[in-house]
Formats: structure tokens, sequence, C-alpha cells
């Protein structure tokens, strides 16, 4: 499929106000309700870990795993927003808890975002789901199912059940919370692991002191996004995390991962209950690992908590300034759009090539290298045999002046910096691996002659075309300029002048 033909389909799609109001609607006039709860989403031991091309299984425990929920009701609309302590959630899934949320609470499908954390120590959501090759032969059966990172179709209804009790439970807990909304900056603990080496190329992780790095191929974006709500008393009820970096600092087992250390502060400031709901940031590029590092970085929990303590700390440092500029009226409403794209095809002599590597067992670690991407090869053949055109959904979500630009993909942060450019709003704060999962979108650039790098690679998980990217970011920025950005909440106005502390109005006194 050409560009220009997914132009023209994208400029065709209709937009949607999730069946709510119509588009451009008042602010709204009633104070607004706000709600927050969680659920443990912890898999058993034993179960499989994701993140990874093969399998690979959890033996120790080390924090839960948990599905956040944030629910906004501005009196007209409502909107719930979802932190999910996962690798990712593939669409058959976001469906199936949005239709039981509407079931039970009533809000509209549309209106549910549901983002991934992408911990690499959480439950097994996929890569594979049960019943995806059912249609394959049964070499591809054998790939996916027995040698492939796959879901549990048990952990799947436990996650997807945790959700639908997590948003149920915040939306019948809506009461009239006060909302403070800021930003602050966290710059020394997410690196961009794409470098631009000697060679031409852009390589991912070349390697600490590598001599042919010259350097980053792209962005991070340090912003720190807050939404805090308090109660009549002055009491955090819950809080809205958004930053953007991998989720890979995976302490030892089962785990939230970083998010586990953003709470952990956040509560240790303001109290035991308060709901942290995290949002990950356009992080596709982005991690905790510093390629020019001279010095070895603290990893597994202490990783960990290096990289969620300091963002959990920027966020309880912009909280308290919040306090003075709270707001009960905020303004909700949700757009979405499904986009078209299409998946990059293998070349045929590629896949009889691939087909032939993988038919007999690896030997040593360089002939299981290339049998996993063979392996892969493979794979993604048989998922376009079955879908050629992904349907990719793109969200924006409005909470007063702040709107959540959602993905469902491992998105370069480059792409979120320029959706945050574009918009209107005073907080425009991306949202990937959000209601569903596409893989790896990395820009043009780097799919380009002077690109390269593990994101680039064609896989059973990331495949779609280079201009993929681009049509999901002009998407979203469509969407917000759809909304009416709500104002910020300002503090009571300074007292007027009525002169200076009379201590201090006196010239020096040397004698």
């Amino acid at each position: 499929m050409k560009t220009t033909s997914l132009l023209s389909l994208l400029a065709g799609l209709t937009l949607s106000g999730a069946g709510l109001n119509p588009l451009h609607s008042e602010p709204a006039k009633a104070p607004l309700k706000t709600g927050f709860a969680e659920r443990d989403i912890s898999p058993a031991i034993g179960m499989e870990r994701p993140g990874g091309y093969g399998k690979g299984y959890h033996q120790i425990f080390h924090d839960p795993c948990k599905a956040r929920a944030a629910v906004f009701d501005d009196g007209s609309k409502v909107v719930a927003l979802v932190g999910l302590d996962a690798l990712l959630i593939r669409e058959p899934q976001v469906a199936e808890v949005r239709r039981r949320i509407q079931e039970k609470t009533g809000i509209a499908p549309a209106a549910v975002l549901i983002g991934a954390s992408h911990s690499h120590s959480s439950g097994p959501t996929g890569m594979v789901l049960p019943g995806e090759f059912d249609h394959a032969d049964d070499l591809v059966k054998e790939l996916a199912y027995e040698q492939s990172s796959a879901a549990d179709p048990v952990y799947l209804e436990t996650m997807m059940q945790g959700i639908v009790e997590a948003v149920t439970e915040a939306f019948e807990k809506r009461g009239e919370l006060s909302l403070g909304f800021g930003r602050g900056e966290e710059n020394r603990v997410s690196f961009n692991r794409r470098w631009r080496m000697k060679g031409g190329l852009s390589f991912t992780h070349p390697g600490f002191g590598n001599p042919d790095m010259i350097g980053t191929a792209g962005p991070i974006d340090p912003e720190v996004g807050v939404i805090g709500a308090w109660n009549g008393e002055g009491k955090l009820v819950g809080c809205v995390v958004n930053f953007a970096c991998h989720a890979t600092t995976s302490p030892p087992g089962i785990s939230a991962n970083f998010p586990w250390a953003i709470e952990k502060v956040i509560r240790g400031a303001f109290g035991e209950e308060v709901v942290v709901v995290f949002l990950n940031g356009a992080s596709g590029d982005v991690t905790q690992v510093d390629n020019a590092s001279p010095v070895t970085a603290p990893g597994g929990a202490d990783g960990a908590m290096l990289v969620g303590g300091s963002v959990g700390a920027e966020a309880v440092k912009i909280m308290l300034g919040l306090v003075a500029s709270l707001t009960t009226e905020a303004a909700v409403d949700v757009r979405t759009r499904i986009l078209a794209i299409a998946r990059r095809h293998p070349s045929a002599d590629r896949v009889a090539k691939s087909r032939a590597l993988v038919s007999v067992p690896p030997v040593g670690a360089a002939a299981l290298n290339d049998w996993i991407w063979a392996k892969e090869i493979v794979m993604l053949q048989a998922l376009i045999d079955k879908e050629p055109v992904r349907q990719v959904e793109v969200q924006a979500v409005q909470i007063g002046p702040a709107v959540f630009v959602t993905n469902p993909a491992e998105y370069f942060c480059e792409f979120g910096l320029q959706q945050k450019a574009a918009s209107d709003f005073p907080f425009t704060w991306p949202v990937s691996l959000a209601n569903g999962c596409v893989g790896y979108v990395p820009t043009s650039e780097a799919l380009g002659p002077q690109g390269g790098g593990y994101e680039t690679r064609l896989t059973s998980y990331s495949n779609l075309i280079p201009e993929a990217g681009d049509l999901i970011r002009d998407a979203g920025i469509a969407l917000t300029k759809d909304l009416t950005p709500g104002e910020t909440p300002k503090g009571k106005p300074a007292p007027k002048f009525k002169g200076g502390w009379s201590y201090g109005d006196v010239p020096p006194e040397l004698e």
C-alpha cells in the first residue's frame, strides 16, 4: 500500500466522540467527579515471563503487578484511564475489557484508555495470543506456540477481570475531588539507546565505550506530567503520571518494574492509599541504559528504584506545588480514529530460506540467533496471509487542560515530541502501547539508508510500513485539534499591596 493511498484513507476516516456528546461541546458546568482504584494482577510463579522472542519463566516474586484506574466524570461525559503493569495488551483483550466495562458502568468503549507500561517483568499477555496461528501449517504453529513468547489464557482472564474491577470501583467511588495539573523534568535516568556510527548506520546499544559511536540517533523526553486529585480534607487520593522510558530495569522476579518505585516514593510522601496510574510516553527508543556512561549503573531493584524513584520524586515535587492551584471543574472528552496501515513484506526468497533454516534445530549461540530471526520471518508471513493490513487505533482523551494522545506501539520518542509541539493544549502527554500493540514503530529515517538497529528488524512483532509513524502522529495531532483545551487552574491572586515588611525596609546598618 502506497503512502498516498494511506494519507487519503486517513483523511477520510471518521472522528468519534465515543457516542457521548457533539463535537466542540461547551465546558462542563457541574463539579467534576473523580475516582481511583487498583487491582493486583500478578502472575503466578511458573508462568511465562514476556519480553523476548523465546520462552522464559517467572521463578520468584518481587512486587505486585497491578491494574490502576482513574475515572473522570464532568456530568455529561465519562472517561477512564488505566495504567497496566504489563508488557503489552492486545486488541482482542482491549475490546473485551471495554465491553465488560460498558456493561457494568455505561462508560463508552472508546472512552476507555488502557496503557501498558511495557514491564518486562510482568505477566504473559503476549506476544502470541492463543489461537492466533491456528490458520497456519504445523511448522508455523510449532514456532508460534512452542518456541515463542505466548500469552496464557488463564492469565489473560486475570488481567481483564482486574482491569474491569478497577475501573468499576473507580467509577463507583466518583466524588468531588480537586485536580491539579503540572509538569516537571527528570533528565538523568533515561537515554536514547540508538547511536549513529562511523560506518553511516545507526545501531541499538552499540556497547559501552564503543569507539565508533558518533552521537545519539534520537532524543529523549524528560518531561514528567502529573494530574493530582485531592479530597476535601486535603489528602491526595490518586494521581496520573506520564514519563517516557522502557520498563526494562527489571527487579528480579515478578514486578511492575520501575513504576513500582514511582508508587513507592509517591506513597511515601502522601500515604499508602494513594493510587498511582502510570502511563508510559513515547519510549520506543528510550531506556535506562546510558551507552556513553564511563561507570556501571545500578541494575535490578536498585536500577528500578533509580529510575522510578527519580520520576516519583519529581512527581512529588510537582504535586507539592499544585495544592495552591486546584480546580473542581474540568471538561472531559474523547476522540478516536482507526487507521488501516499495511505491513512490510519479506521477500519470497527470504521466507523460503527462513523456512529451511527453522526446519532444523539450531546448534550454538550464533546459530540460535539466526534461527530466532528466521522464525520471526516465517511467523510474519503467516500473519500477512491472514491480515496484511493492521487496524491501528489512535485516541485523544481530554481532562481539562490536559490531553493524552495514544498509539498502540513502541513509538519512537521523536514522534511524541512532535505531537507535543503541535498541540494547543497546555499539557500534552503521549501514551504508548495503548489499546493494542503493533510493535516498534520507528521513524522513516530509521528505516532509511542511514538507519538500522534492533527496532527496525522485520519480525512478527514489528512490521508496519515506514510511513506508519507519521500517520499515527498526524492522526493524534488531528484529534487534539478537534478538542477544546481547558484552562490551567490558577491559584488565588496575591493580596493588593499594602506596604512591605517593616523589619525589612531599612538601609544597611554599619554602626
